[in-house]
Parts: structure tokens; C-alpha cells; sequence
């Protein structure tokens, strides 16, 4: 049976916007139905935007409601004349003249939906340039008045296998920074802390001996 062009994106949208079982949410898409659950629990697809089926023309509003009255019943797909991303060979990206326009709309997505990705990771998932995507951030492309971020996936620009390895490389190079700047704090912390005590016990006069006292006799 033919998948969704977004098989995993679909299926978080299909959790958070449908009454369907998570049986039939995977069959739908191609998925197991404990990573259908595990979606739904939020411990897997956490920063993937879910795409609408039904916007996609991949399923009509009363597809989804004749599976929703029968949790028995099965998804069928709309017939979509939208091409499938090819396979992509190793080396550098090229990018069909034809697809070469769509690639503002597709940088303008990304920034939008996923920030946390470098302007590298960028190029090299959309095949363009760091001032192309410079230019699309701070709106002085050419043609910015005309620019909509439109999903890159769905223009057949890159794989949700590429962009979902993307977000999940983005998030975890973001979570190691954010741990290694709580380690610098807590260690610089530590250093002071231990400063300000040197400093204190440096400050405090010598104990003097008791008024009366013989002096110690000299050897």
C-alpha cells in the first residue's frame, strides 16, 4: 500500500487532531503501532511539525470520520499526482531549475518551524547557499515580498528521513551546549565560592594569647 509523502509527520498530526485508534494511524503511515503510541506519549517525533493529510490531498475530512465511527475500518489513501523525493545519492545536492524557485519558500519553513537547525545544515539539506538563507532570514531576497514557507518535504526538496536526522542532530547539539554551560557555571560557582572563603579566613586577625600569660620561655 502506497505511504503518505510524510509518514511521520502525518502521524503526529493524526494523534493530536483525530479520535483514530493508534492501529489504524499505522497503517496508515507505514509505522509501528507502539511508535504511533510512543508519539502520542511524547517520547518520539518531539519537534516535528504535523503535516494535515487532508490539506495535503493524501485524505478527505470524511475518510478520517468513517475510520473514526469504526475503529475496524482502514484509512484509504487519495490518489495524489505529488512527486516523491528520489533517493539521495552521496555528494553534493543538486537542485532541478525547476525546484531552484521553490527554495526560499522552503529556507523561509525551516526557519519558521525548526530555528534550532545551523544555516549549514540548511545548506546542506536544500542544496543552497549560507547567503541565500541570510537573505531570506533578514528579508532582503529579491523576491521577499512573494516568499511562503512552504514544507521542503512536500516540494520534494529533501526526505522527512533527512530533515527528521536534521532536527534531531539540532536538538541534541542544543541539549549537550545547554549542559555544558551548567557545568561551566556550576564549576565557576565552586571557584568562587572557594575564593571568597580563602579571602575571609585571610582577613581574620591571628588569634592573640590570653592577657597574664607567661610568654613561652625560649629554648
Amino acid at each position: 500500500m502506497a505511504l503518505p509523502l510524510m509518514p511521520k509527520a502525518t502521524a503526529v498530526w493524526l494523534v493530536e487532531n483525530t479520535a483514530l485508534t493508534f492501529e489504524q494511524i499505522a497503517e496508515y503511515t507505514g509505522m509501528h503501532e507502539l511508535e504511533v503510541q510512543a508519539i502520542a506519549d511524547g517520547e518520539v517525533a518531539v519537534g516535528i511539525v504535523g503535516v494535515n493529510p487532508v490539506a495535503a490531498g493524501q485524505l478527505t475530512a470524511e475518510e478520517i470520520a468513517r475510520c473514526e465511527a469504526d475503529p475496524k475500518a482502514r484509512l484509504k489513501m487519495t490518489k495524489s499526482d505529488i512527486p516523491l523525493p528520489k533517493a539521495r545519492a552521496k555528494g553534493a545536492r543538486y537542485t532541478p531549475v525547476s525546484k531552484r524557485q521553490d527554495r526560499p519558500d522552503a529556507i523561509s519553513w525551516i526557519l519558521k518551524h525548526h530555528p534550532e537547525l545551523t544555516d549549514a545544515q540548511i545548506s546542506r539539506l536544500l542544496g543552497t547557499t549560507k547567503a541565500t538563507i541570510a537573505s531570506v532570514r533578514d528579508r532582503t531576497h529579491w523576491n521577499a515580498a512573494n516568499i511562503k514557507p512552504q514544507n521542503p518535504v512536500t516540494l520534494g526538496l529533501c526526505s522527512e528521513a533527512d530533515l527528521e536526522k536534521a532536527v534531531v542532530l539540532a536538538q541534541r547539539r542544543k541539549a549537550n551546549a545547554i549542559k555544558t554551560e551548567e557545568r561551566k557555571k556550576r564549576r565557576e560557582a565552586r571557584e568562587a565560592a572557594a575564593a571568597q572563603a580563602t579571602a575571609e579566613a585571610a582577613a581574620q586577625p591571628a588569634e592573640a594569647a590570653p592577657i597574664g600569660s607567661d610568654p613561652v620561655p625560649s629554648p
